[in-house]
């Protein structure tokens, strides 16, 4: 699903990842991050690609929301065993979104 109600400016985190080859547990754990995620005050939306490079833009409201977000006790959890089991690199990149656009058929 493609996110489109936003209204700028708003923030997107960007996080990319390569996976090791132990990724036991690592799909259920990315539903279930997503859906704390959407929990939290502040989320606007979500948008998840998992191939060959995992890609998962996340959007919120305020840089607040998102150190809130950082330090939610289950996320730590979760980003700790994510070093220690499932990623082989990941990079995390948070942005200002002054403007977009889409179209929709």
């Amino acid at each position: 699903m493609i996110v489109s109600n936003l209204k700028t400016p708003y923030y997107a985190v960007i996080f990319t990842t390569l996976l090791t080859d132990d990724i036991a547990g690592y799909l259920e754990t990315a539903v279930r991050m997503e859906k704390l995620a959407e929990l939290q005050e502040g989320f606007l939306g979500i948008e998840s690609a998992r191939n060959e490079v995992g890609i998962t833009v996340s959007y919120w409201n305020s840089l607040e929301a998102i150190t809130k977000w950082k330090h939610n006790l289950e996320h730590t959890k979760v980003r700790k065993r994510g070093r220690e089991q499932w990623y082989e690199h990941y990079q995390l990149r948070i942005c200002k979104v002054e403007r977009d656009y889409g179209f929709k058929k």
